[in-house]
């Protein structure tokens, strides 16, 4: 029996959620009582999960406790294009082993989310490769040049001079398509999927003649206030250490505290907002970082990644298990470094690093500052090396 209760309802119509097409008609099938058909779709296009991602899957996972079918929907087939969604060039395609590999990973993950003895998995190569050349055109027919051209990237690509392949034209329709195969009747995604679920309910009302719903949940910005993402280190991933997940939330700017508990925990409005009365944003914040832990692990882990912190930055000591980075190198350039161990990303943000002064090395109770990002580092054996307030690797010598 699905759960109708109205004050649940009103609660996944509105936390997390960034926008609803169309809001009064998904509310009212929700009241009804009837079961309805939703779905989510994910290119494993290469996955590590963070926080961001994880606000869709947990929006998915608020479906699956009020009883509704929940599809994760795997595209096998998309994937092998690419999805073009805020891309500024063209996407090489993957194989069927990359792809194979990657959802056992996604899956993995999404398992600290989604109990998937309750969630159906699909694969869209199932019918995509199915089509022949005359449903492709018929699908075609459905979309003109423009309606393509009006996405954000497209029209930048073209003043910068740079290629748009015709399948990344074609990858709306497909996306679009998932939904006519499946009949379904609600599609989440974030925000930027908005266009791609746009070609979904279209083909659904031309096809089926329904009209599918769309709800797209809110984007979680990184720990720095831009777009999360690996590139700029600012991604707090859902296989991170406790110790790590703790650290990384505690270093996140002041004005995200009530947005990454709006979107990352299950703590009340009225109790978030209790929590924005407490003077000292260190300890929102602590309160913030102990919530996500039990999320993704347990209570004991959160507890005692917070005696790690506060070990650490109150006490200024080291932390209590260092990762150690192996090297037969005597003399090691810095940013090949900090890259290598995995202090950071990418060169470019390495040398960003040590302008900012945030890179030092102690050896032997001595600390440095890294000045030049020139600078080749003679090594030494149990040398450490931090990177900010968080990042730390003790050398050996191999």
């Amino acid at each position: 029996m699905e759960n109708t209760n109205s004050q649940k309802i009103q609660e996944v119509l509105n936390r997390r959620v960034s926008e609803i097409i169309v809001k009064s008609d998904l509310e009212k099938k929700l009241l009804s009582g009837k079961k309805l058909r939703i779905y989510l779709g994910v290119d494993p296009t290469g996955f590590y999960l963070h926080l961001g991602h994880a606000v869709v899957l947990r929006k998915l996972k608020e479906f699956v406790d009020l009883g509704h079918e929940v599809i994760l929907l795997i595209g096998d087939f998309t994937a092998k294009i690419g999805d073009p969604t805020g891309k500024d060039a063209m996407r090489i395609p993957l194989s069927d082993k990359q792809i194979k590999a990657n959802f056992k990973d996604y899956k993995k993950q999404a398992s600290k989310i989604l109990d998937f003895w309750k969630v159906k998995i699909k694969y869209n190569s199932k019918w995509l490769s199915k089509l022949r050349f005359e449903d492709i055109l018929r699908l075609s027919s459905n979309f003109t040049v423009q309606q393509m051209l009006h996405r954000d990237m497209f029209d930048k690509r073209i003043k910068e001079n740079q290629p748009i392949s015709v399948t990344e034209f074609m990858y709306p329709l497909m996306q679009g398509y998932d939904s006519v195969v499946m009949d379904v009747d609600l599609e989440i995604g974030g925000n930027d999927q908005m266009f791609n679920m746009l070609a979904g309910r279209t083909l659904q009302k031309i096809y089926n003649n329904k009209d599918k719903n769309i709800l797209t949940t809110k984007l979680l910005l990184g720990t720095d206030g831009r777009k999360m993402s690996k590139t700029y280190d600012n991604a707090i991933y859902l296989t991170d250490a406790p110790n790590d997940m703790f650290g990384k939330v505690m270093s996140i700017k002041d004005e995200l505290i009530e947005q990454y508990f709006e979107l990352c925990t299950d703590v009340s409005l009225e109790e978030i907002e209790k929590i924005k009365l407490i003077a000292n944003p260190r300890d929102q914040k602590v309160l913030l970082a102990k919530e996500i832990v039990k999320i993704y692990y347990d209570e004991k882990s959160a507890q005692i990644a917070e005696e790690e912190f506060n070990n650490i930055y109150q006490k200024g000591n080291l932390p209590t298990d260092i990762e150690i980075f192996e090297t037969d190198k005597r003399v090691y350039p810095i940013l090949d470094l900090l890259v290598d161990s995995g202090l950071a990303p990418s060169k470019n943000e390495a040398k960003r690093l040590v302008e900012g002064g945030a890179v030092t090395i102690e050896v032997k109770s001595i600390k440095s500052k890294v000045e030049n990002w020139k600078e080749e580092i003679v090594i030494e054996d149990d040398a450490i090396i931090q990177v900010g307030k968080r990042k730390f690797i003790k050398i050996k010598i191999k």
